[in-house]
C-alpha cells in the first residue's frame, strides 16, 4: 500500500518538492486488486498472475477515442517513466473519480449506467481483445467455494444451482457463436461508475480487468438476479432495462420479454454471487446477511430447472 501510494503521489507531484498533500488513502483491498488514491491519481495494483498482454489490450481499449465518453481512460500504463515498482503486481493509474454513494440508494445511477452499457455494447471492438471475463469469475467463484468449503452442506444448493445450468455457462463448452462477438465490461456493478471530472461529471464505466469480446447479456445478469432474487426493486430494475434498450442496446430485444437471453447469465451470477458470500461467510465466522442470504435461497430455486430448460439463447 506504501509503495502504491508514492507511485500515485509521485504521478501527482512529479518534482522532488515538498508538499502539504494528504497521506494516500486506501480504497480496496481484494485479491482482485489494490487501489490507493493520492489526490487525483488512483493506483492500482493488479493480481501478480494477470495476463498483461491481456492487460495492455485493456488498457489500449480504455485509451481508444471510440470509447472516450463510456470508459475512464488510464493515466498510464505500468510501464509509465518513473513509476515502475519492484512489486511482481502490474500497477496501472488513473484519475481520481466520485463513486456511487452507497449511503443514497435512491440516487443510484441506473438508467446512467444502462445507456454506457448499451453505447458500450453498440461500439465495435477497437482493437484486437480477449474474451470478457464474465463467465470465468463465475467459474473460479464456484471452485473456490469448493475448495475452501469443500464437506460443508452449506454449498450444497449453491453447487446443485451450477450443475443445472448448461455446460457453456459453466466452462464446459463453446457458447453461442453469434452472442459472443460484442465488446463488453465484463463485471458490471454499480461499484465500477464514477463522475468524471470530480465532483459531478458525467458517469463513466471503470475497472476494464474483465472487458472483451463476449455476450452482453453477462453485463446485465447482476443487476436481473438481483431483481429476480428480491435484492433489487421492481422499478430500478425496469428503469435500468428500460433505459438499455431505449439506448439500442443488444443485450435484448427492443420489446417483449428480456428472460430468453438474460435468464442463463443471470442463473451463472446469481451462483457466483451466492459461492462468493459462502466463502467471505467462512473466512469471517458469521452468518450471511440478508442479501446474501437470498442469493443462497435462489440458488435452491434455480437447482430445480434443469439444464436442457435453461439453455438460453442460440442466435
Amino acid at each position: 500500500m506504501r509503495e502504491l501510494g508514492t507511485l500515485a503521489h509521485r504521478l501527482h507531484h512529479p518534482s522532488a518538492t515538498p508538499c502539504a498533500c494528504r497521506p494516500p488513502q486506501l480504497l480496496a483491498d481484494r485479491p482482485d486488486g489494490t487501489v490507493v488514491r493520492s489526490g487525483p491519481v488512483v493506483a492500482k495494483a493488479h493480481p501478480a498472475d494477470s495476463d498483461r498482454d491481456a492487460l495492455a489490450a485493456r488498457l489500449a481499449l480504455a485509451s481508444a477515442p471510440q470509447l472516450t465518453g463510456i470508459l475512464l481512460p488510464p493515466l498510464s500504463t505500468p510501464e509509465t517513466s518513473g513509476t515502475r515498482t519492484t512489486t511482481p503486481r502490474p500497477v496501472t493509474f488513473w484519475p481520481y473519480g466520485v463513486p456511487v454513494d452507497p449511503k443514497d440508494p435512491d440516487a443510484a445511477p441506473w438508467a446512467e449506467a444502462a445507456v454506457l452499457l448499451a453505447r458500450l455494447h453498440r461500439t465495435l471492438p477497437p482493437l484486437p481483445l480477449p474474451p470478457m471475463r464474465g463467465p470465468v469469475k463465475a467459474v473460479r467463484a464456484v471452485a473456490r467455494m469448493t475448495a475452501a468449503l469443500r464437506g460443508d452442506g452449506a454449498v450444497l444448493p449453491v453447487q446443485a444451482a451450477w450443475n443445472a445450468l448448461p455446460a457453456w455457462a459453466r466452462g464446459e463448452a463453446v457458447p453461442p457463436a453469434a452472442r459472443s462477438r460484442f465488446l463488453c465490461h465484463g463485471d458490471l456493478h454499480l461499484g465500477q461508475l464514477v463522475r468524471h471530472p470530480a465532483p459531478d461529471g458525467p458517469w463513466l464505466l471503470i475497472d476494464v480487468d474483465d472487458a472483451g469480446q463476449g455476450d452482453p447479456a453477462w453485463d446485465l445478469a447482476r443487476p436481473a438476479a438481483w431483481y429476480a432474487a428480491g435484492v433489487l426493486a421492481p422499478e430500478d430494475w425496469l428503469l435500468f432495462l428500460d433505459a438499455y434498450r431505449s439506448a439500442g442496446g443488444p443485450a435484448v430485444p427492443a420489446a417483449g420479454d428480456p428472460w430468453a437471453h438474460l435468464d442463463v447469465p443471470a442463473r451463472a451470477l446469481t451462483v457466483q454471487t451466492a459461492a462468493v458470500a459462502l466463502v467471505k461467510c467462512a473466512a469471517e465466522n458469521r452468518e450471511p446477511d440478508g442479501m446474501e442470504q437470498l442469493m443462497i435461497d435462489s440458488c435452491a430455486r434455480i437447482a430445480t430447472i434443469p439444464p436442457e430448460l435453461a439453455t438460453g439463447p442460440t442466435t
